[in-house]
């Protein structure tokens, strides 16, 4: 569950990215956050992964309210969510098999487990067979399979998705949006950042859509 009370985000220099939010995401969820670039739509989804904090309000994830807790415990409430960033922050140096593996590495799984959990989540996204590949080498569309795998390979039960599909072509997308439906339909939370109205209405059971920071309707 996801729960924001009356947030606000405010950068230095009084950019407010976000004004007075007040919503909840029930588990089980697949919600769309729409919106114009600078809407607020990254800075949502970065409150609720703690990478930022709301300078007023409470944003309550799986029962933690992450504006009061320790810098030192958000890591532990981030292991039950993950994360696709839009610049996809992919590791060239390794491959695409240790690229799925480093969540796992970071917490410490032990090897073997990990080794046959980043696998398992290859296969789901149709990577399997280019496990030994450099990311480099993989089509767009392929990359964002990889930071999907990357971002499920620890089974979380929230994945947040900053617009996934934003630089693919249709083809690509639809194919991703599957791949999250197929989550979402065995009780993944999901909230993805768009802009594609098609795809939104498709795949869409709710939609949140900011306009400079709040809710319209």
């Amino acid at each position: 569950m996801i729960q924001f009370n009356q947030v606000t985000k405010r950068y230095t220099g009084g950019y407010e990215a976000l004004k007075n939010l007040s919503f909840q995401i029930d588990t089980g969820e697949l919600v769309f956050l729409a919106g114009h670039s600078g809407a607020g739509k990254s800075t949502l989804l970065k409150l609720v992964a703690g990478i930022e904090r709301p300078t007023a309000g409470s944003v309550v994830v799986n029962g933690q309210n992450l504006a009061a807790i320790r810098r030192g415990a958000v890591p532990f409430v981030r292991r039950h969510i993950g994360l696709i960033f839009q610049d996809h922050k992919i590791l060239f140096d390794r491959s695409v098999f240790d690229n799925v593996m480093l969540p796992l590495d970071i917490v410490g799984y032990d090897r073997r487990d990990a080794a046959r959990r980043a696998r398992a989540a290859l296969d789901k996204v149709g990577l399997l067979g280019r496990e030994k590949m450099n990311p480099i080498s993989l089509s767009g569309g392929e990359q964002q399979r990889l930071c999907i795998a990357r971002a499920v390979v620890h089974r979380p039960s929230i994945l947040l998705a900053d617009e996934p599909t934003g630089n693919l072509d249709r083809a690509y997308a639809l194919d991703i949006m599957e791949l999250f439906k197929s989550f979402h339909q065995v009780g993944v939370t999901i909230v993805i950042s768009a802009h594609d109205e098609t795809l939104m209405a498709d795949y869409g059971r709710r939609i949140l859509r900011l306009n400079k920071g709040q809710f319209t309707q």
